[in-house]
């Protein structure tokens, strides 16, 4: 049985912190474990048939076979296709393999890069794999990188064939199946292989690595690129580029050879010289194998006999094999974006005495909680997710580089569809501030008035409808807050904030204080409580039974049709709901309230209608959801963006908006957990965190 949500949820954290979804210990993709099926297979001599990306019309998905064409796919094994298959024959290259007939030539592209490293092509591509019988069972498995997590996706090897030949990725050489194999599970990832139809090669770099990836505008390209592209190389990172977008969306040939919307890989940079002059030239592959650049330093160019035999003997090789070089400024005339990603950020500086921190933090923007949109929206801006940063001082060797640019920000959102293709990006981006001395001991969430008054010191320009969106930047020694948002307010996704320092730094959500979830304020707002005790007494005499206690059914009476008569906009209180006061405020553990008991109970009441009402500045009668979090420090209380958005989830109605008699059910569960649970946390024999309790106790 699945775990409920929230409890999935902290286990999910709680697996990250573990150690588990990394490389070496991924998360088994849609709960697939390949050694138990492999187990399974081998026990019973069956060959494996995933039930989770089938053989059939749904894997390859819409659009990019006719309808005549998909009625003749056959799904066959390797060895229906050849007679002596093989995962691997000598080595990988990029050469191995051409794309076939789904646009996916910014995953081959980025294929063809991680080809040149192998270490990092081993932890996608196990190659302890085979097609030997005493361990073949139709079943094969790869690792990638999904936001934020390393997952193990399992695939059977049944593959796409019109007349017995691969129709999407094929092998030069007949018999090696790796590259079709690695393009299927990725498919399975992507949902089909119809959603693999465009994008840019760094979705695939990323998911390839999980490292640390930087985008460059070739169109405004940095004075240091080549010197970045240099250390790239040395660093073993994986490149990967685009051309220009033509008029349409097709993949035009241009007389020069290069192709319009199409996706390279970048194989290599070298710099010549070349009658005297120093020439910086980078190395070019085009993932459909073939199709080659025909300007300068092109294979037949005559600039080749112009430099030293080594270099030509090295650098120059006549085929049309789709790999190429060209010069440096005509790569950035001719390309758009360059992608860089690595497993270690050294190569941003150079620098091997200065040790990089990488942070990363899960978050989500809620609509009506802690979706504020940009800054163009002031007055919900500040609801967004806050991460405070403190930058220490460089020290050592790496202090000579204080002053160049020492920290990058990366913002990826997280799809909330199962297939790519129907993943619409938001306009997302963030904006850095730096922390003035009187915000300095502020715990808690930057109110509005700060961001009034405050100006971002780094901020993404434009925001963009992309998977992710970065900046690199210098900041000096201090404290800062990074504020990530959607362009507009009120559109709920998920994202990962990714943030590589140079200097030692210190990061937390800045929601609900650093080292509590919940932190009290200040006292609650002093109001009336609807008159002396003596008078509640006389009226609770009324409504109790002999014994002079109230059960649920008659608390109920007492608070719809007298304390609360006429404040009630959803019907009154429920008989459940007035079950669950009567356990938070029966301390005497009778199943019902005594006098005492109830006394304090309507205090809390109606305490709780006053603040409810002030807080209600829309006079709507309700809370909206960005009223909420007003009303809870209102109480006395802080709490989390994360908490928040339970509170909303579970006590919040369709609509957005939350009831009198929903909030002060809230606030009495939540008052009374938060003390439970803060003094069960000075024990360390607590099975779950505190936290965890409290988002548990909160939801369910």
């Amino acid at each position: 049985m699945t775990a409920p949500g929230v409890c999935m949820s902290i286990l999910n954290a709680r697996h990250s912190k573990d150690g588990r979804r990394t490389v070496t210990n991924p998360e088994k993709f849609l709960n697939q474990d390949y050694q138990q099926l492999k187990q399974y297979c081998l026990i019973r001599r069956v060959r494996y048939i995933d039930d989770m990306f089938p053989p059939d019309k749904t894997s390859i998905g819409e659009d990019i076979l006719t309808p005549s064409d998909l009625n003749r796919v056959q799904w066959l094994r390797p060895a229906k296709i050849v007679s002596n298959p093989s995962f691997v024959v000598d080595g990988v290259s990029r050469f191995d393999f051409g794309q076939g007939m789904v646009g996916d030539c910014w995953l081959l592209a980025s294929i063809g890069a991680l080809t040149f490293q192998d270490h990092i092509f081993q932890q996608v591509v196990p190659l302890e794999q085979t097609f030997d019988d005493d361990d073949y069972c139709g079943l094969f498995h790869f690792r990638f990188w999904r936001f934020g997590r390393w997952v193990d996706v399992i695939i059977d090897d049944k593959l796409p064939t019109i007349n017995g030949r691969l129709i999407f990725v094929h092998s030069k050489d007949l018999t090696e199946f790796w590259p079709a194999l690695l393009e299927k599970a990725y498919a399975k990832v992507c949902g089909s292989y119809s959603d693999m139809n465009a994008g840019t090669p760094a979705e695939a770099l990323v998911d390839f690595t999980g490292g640390v990836h930087m985008c460059v505008n070739l169109s405004h390209p940095p004075p240091n690129l080549w010197d970045l592209m240099l250390r790239a190389g040395q660093s073993k990172s994986l490149m990967g580029c685009g051309t220009h977008q033509g008029e349409t969306s097709a993949n035009t040939v241009l007389p020069n050879g290069l192709v319009q919307g199409h996706a390279y890989g970048v194989t290599g940079v070298k710099q010549l010289v070349s009658q005297g002059t120093v020439v910086n030239l980078v190395r070019l592959w085009n993932p459909w194998g073939k199709g080659e650049w025909n300007g300068d330093w092109s294979d037949q160019s005559p600039l080749w006999q112009t430099v030293s035999p080594q270099d030509l003997e090295m650098c120059r090789e006549v085929a049309d094999d789709g790999e190429f070089w060209m010069l440096m400024e005509d790569f950035c005339k001719f390309y758009s974006e360059l992608d860089i990603c690595c497993l270690c950020p050294e190569f941003l500086d150079g620098s091997s005495s200065s040790h990089w921190n990488t942070s990363f933090y899960e978050g989500r923007w809620v609509a009506g909680t802690t979706a504020g949109g940009c800054m163009n929206y002031m007055d919900s801006f500040w609801t967004n997710p806050q991460y405070r940063v403190k930058i220490e001082s460089l020290l050592g060797d790496c202090a000579k580089t204080q002053g160049g640019k020492n920290m990058l920000v990366s913002l990826m959102q997280k799809p909330d569809k199962r297939n790519r293709r129907l993943v619409e990006n938001l306009y997302i981006g963030f904006s850095v501030f730096e922390v003035p001395d009187e915000y300095k001991r502020e715990m808690g969430k930057f109110p509005q008035s700060f961001f009034k008054t405050n100006r971002p010191v780094v901020q993404t320009k434009p925001y963009m409808d992309a998977r992710e969106v970065m900046e690199f930047m210098m900041l000096k020694p201090g404290d800062y807050l990074i504020v990530p948002s959607t362009y507009g307010p009120n559109e709920t996704a998920s994202f990962l904030l990714t943030i590589l320092a140079k200097a030692e730094t210190h990061v937390h959500e800045n929601s609900g204080g650093h080292n509590h979830e919940h932190k009290h304020a200040e006292e609650p707002m002093a109001v009336e409580n609807g008159g002396n005790d003596d008078n509640k007494k006389t009226l609770f005499r009324q409504f109790s039974d002999k014994y002079e206690e109230v059960d649920a059914e008659q608390l109920q009476k007492l608070l719809n049709e007298n304390i609360l008569k006429g404040d009630l906009k959803a019907g009154g209180f429920s008989v459940d709901a007035c079950r669950s006061m009567v356990a938070l405020m029966d301390t005497s553990v009778t199943g019902k309230l005594n006098s005492q008991e109830f006394v304090r109970l309507w205090k809390k009441v109606v305490t709780y209608k006053d603040i409810f009402f002030r807080t209600d500045v829309s006079r709507t009668g309700t809370l909206s959801l960005s009223e909420l979090r007003n009303a809870i420090m209102a109480i006395g209380m802080r709490v989390s963006d994360d908490m928040l958005n339970l509170m909303a989830l579970r006590y919040g109605a369709s609509t957005g908006h939350m009831t009198l008699e929903s909030f002060i059910s809230l606030v009495l569960r939540f008052e009374c957990m938060y003390k439970i649970f803060k003094q069960l946390s000075d024990g360390m024999t607590m099975a779950l965190r505190e936290s965890e309790w409290m988002y548990i106790s909160m939801y369910t």
